[in-house]
């Protein structure tokens, strides 16, 4: 069940967080998993070696997705190896304020990273998953995009941005063979959440039905699902694993 063996797949904003759970529970099933960067090569090596000895198959690339050029970098990586199946969009920031104090720069970026940078990424994937007539694009939007949150105004319009992109690509592309879904977690431990201070990560777990925070890996189970030929009539959908924080 879930057997990736033979599948090529791209994880952008894989050197850390769900990104970096992702691409070691691709591994796992057998899929050749490319960890992208923007920044932290040292981190995405360390990921592909993780993979590596575990007996998977990994390699690293810079995908910086804040660029449309990060479509040329997928594109060769397809060429590459002769195919792309899956894609897990999970490069993203989070730049929190109250929308009044919001700065056009903090704005842009957040545009340009999280909803721009899925887009771009998909495109290119698409392309090759179109040839194949195969593929699974995976969105990681995020608990905040569905329901809101004070002080993450522009945080939310990029997740939620997001789901509706995830949408529109099922539709488009469901005859090509290629399903295209969205994760929506919750209050997960990653870099992000454990900047948070203890007061702000206590109101949000008083929000959370089953009390704890959730781990990436059980994000990753999500995307290996996705990923997976056992999915394939799962289109156009928001997975939530979000602890009940959400319904």
């Amino acid at each position: 069940m879930f057997d990736l063996k033979s599948r090529v797949a791209v994880v952008t904003g894989g050197s850390r967080g769900i990104g970096r759970a992702s691409a070691i529970a691709l591994a796992a099933q057998g899929a050749h998993v490319v960890v992208g960067y923007a920044s932290g090569e040292a981190a995405a090596q360390e990921v592909a070696g993780v993979i590596s000895a575990a007996g998977g198959s990994a390699e690293t690339a810079r995908l910086d997705v804040s660029s449309s050029d990060v479509e040329k970098a997928i594109a060769e990586i397809a060429k590459r190896h002769g195919r792309l199946d899956i894609l897990v969009a999970s490069a993203g920031i989070s730049i929190d304020g109250l929308l009044l104090r919001l700065k056009d720069d903090d704005f842009n970026q957040l545009f340009a990273v999280n909803l721009k940078g899925a887009v771009y990424s998909s495109r290119a994937a698409i392309k090759s998953m179109m040839r194949a007539r195969f593929g699974r694009v995976i969105l990681l939007s995020s608990v905040v995009g569905e329901m809101g949150n004070a002080g993450q105004t522009a945080y939310a319009a990029t997740k939620a941005g997001l789901v509706g992109v995830a949408k529109s690509l099922a539709r488009e592309y469901a005859s090509r063979g290629i399903t295209v879904n969205a994760i929506a977690p919750g209050f997960v431990e990653t870099d992000m959440t454990r900047a948070l201070t203890d007061e702000q990560r206590k109101g949000i777990l008083d929000a959370v039905p089953v009390g704890r925070i959730g781990s990436a890996e059980e994000i990753a189970a999500g995307v290996v699902y996705l990923a997976s030929e056992e999915a394939g009539y799962v289109t156009g959908e928001t997975l939530r694993i979000n602890g009940g924080m959400y319904m």
